[in-house]
């Protein structure tokens, strides 16, 4: 490149937005205080109902497989459906916020989830079930890509500060409904279907948060620099990002999807860990969490603290270290350290908002961020979906847990080094 001098004009011209534009800058203080309070609280309300419709499901899973006579194996594939949606639907989100802009596709978002969550509790068959249940994921999918968008957008110098709000309430939302799903449904004595139906409450509130920022989504646009939305950055460059050529964009999939496996083989597999080694159901229920709820704090902590960095690789190992040591721990000594290996593992699943926080860093643009965060879910959700049966089917064959640990625990390296790649300073564009 030193032999064309002419070069250098157009690199200087793409680094102008590194420090976010006028029009980027502009939403928090144009806008009235009260449209930029609301479109907090929108964001809040939002991430609570992120993962409602599949916790409450699996604290009732029981119920409703008997209740709409679902064979295990139907049963399993129920399992399975939130990350294919994810993927499935997430790559859809760039594309509909181009058209519609990214409030509104949120919008029809918390819609989507409403609507699947008031439908599928009285749902006649397993079918119908199923269609309610992927009319929900399909809202979850696409909000779950907009989300550090909307972030990028209006607030860009404020993004780890909103990405932890956000992540905080994302992780209390999963852990509301995983804990109070079964004593609410005994409260209100009305059996499975009243127990999923009463979430969809928590849907209502986020399409009345969210309705008056779509009917002034005029504003939010110009403010944020594109009249169309979040498809098109303030640049222009966007449409020509060729993303699949970024190692950053690659990476970042890859780090998002080993954290996502992780996660979910927590969430489904922890509590049986326990109580092979002893520990009672209740104890093991309470164990898994406590894991749950370590994302609450720490999802508001660790996007501001990696905002502050240049690379984020330190925490990325941090928290891989702590995964380790959780997986060994649960080898060695699942019962005697019960408690410690469920807070390790706690702080190891915070990768989930650190990776949300480097979407909205590892792009220069709004269009770049939502071609980022779609490319990222989509790609992290397809890996993601084996892991949980593959440690099922190691514990089946192998007869207990050594196996499936040393699977859990080998997987942690792969997912530090790739999140060393995808946290050093560089943006996207950089690369394609």
């Amino acid at each position: 490149m030193s032999d064309e001098p002419q070069t250098q004009t157009p690199t200087r011209t793409r680094a102008l937005p590194t420090s976010p534009s006028p029009a980027e800058a502009t939403p928090p203080r144009a806008g009235t205080v009260w449209l930029t309070r609301l479109l907090v609280v929108g964001l809040v309300l939002a991430a609570l109902n992120l993962r409602p419709a599949i916790t409450s499901l699996g604290a009732l899973l029981e119920e409703v497989r008997t209740g709409l006579h679902m064979s295990g194996g139907v049963a399993g594939v129920l399992t399975s459906v939130p990350p294919l949606c994810f993927a499935v639907f997430g790559i859809t989100a760039p594309r509909l916020a181009r058209r519609f802009g990214p409030g509104a596709v949120v919008f029809a978002g918390m819609v989507a989830i409403t609507a699947g969550l008031v439908l599928r509790p009285f749902a006649g068959g397993t079918v119908a079930f199923l269609a309610a249940s992927a009319l929900a994921l399909m809202g979850i999918a696409v909000s779950n890509v907009l989300m550090p968008v909307i972030v990028k957008r209006y607030f860009p110098d404020r993004v780890g500060t909103m990405t932890g709000l956000y992540s905080m309430a994302l992780a209390l939302g999963t852990s509301l409904a995983a804990a109070a799903t079964v004593p609410v449904t005994d409260a209100l004595g009305g059996g499975w279907r009243v127990g999923l139906a009463v979430w969809a409450a928590l849907g209502a509130f986020a399409v009345v948060a969210w309705l008056p920022l779509v009917r002034r989504r005029d504003a939010s646009a110009t403010g944020a620099g594109a009249a169309a939305g979040a498809g098109s950055g303030a640049s222009g460059e966007a449409p020509a990002l060729r993303i699949t050529r970024s190692r950053t964009a690659w990476a970042l999939g890859c780090f998002f999807g080993l954290q996502a496996t992780g996660a979910y083989i927590t969430m489904g597999w922890m509590p049986q860990i326990f109580r092979d080694a002893g520990v009672s159901a209740g104890t093991a229920g309470v164990l898994l969490a406590v894991t749950m709820v370590m994302g609450v704090p720490l999802a508001f902590v660790i996007p501001r603290l990696a905002t502050r960095m240049k690379n984020q690789g330190p925490i990325v190992v941090a928290l891989g270290l702590c995964g380790l040591t959780g997986y060994a721990g649960l080898h060695f000594a699942p019962a005697a350290g019960a408690w410690a290996w469920a807070l390790l593992l706690g702080v190891s699943n915070c990768a989930f908002p650190l990776a949300l926080t480097m979407i909205g860093m590892r792009s220069r643009t709004g269009g770049g961020v939502v071609r980022l965060s779609a490319f990222a879910q989509s790609v992290g959700y397809l890996i993601s979906i084996p892991g949980p049966t593959l440690v099922g089917t190691l514990y089946e064959h192998s007869g207990g847990w050594g196996t499936p640990l040393a699977l859990m625990a080998g997987l942690m390296v792969p997912q530090m080094i790739v999140g060393i790649v995808a946290g050093r300073d560089r943006t996207i564009e950089d690369e394609t």
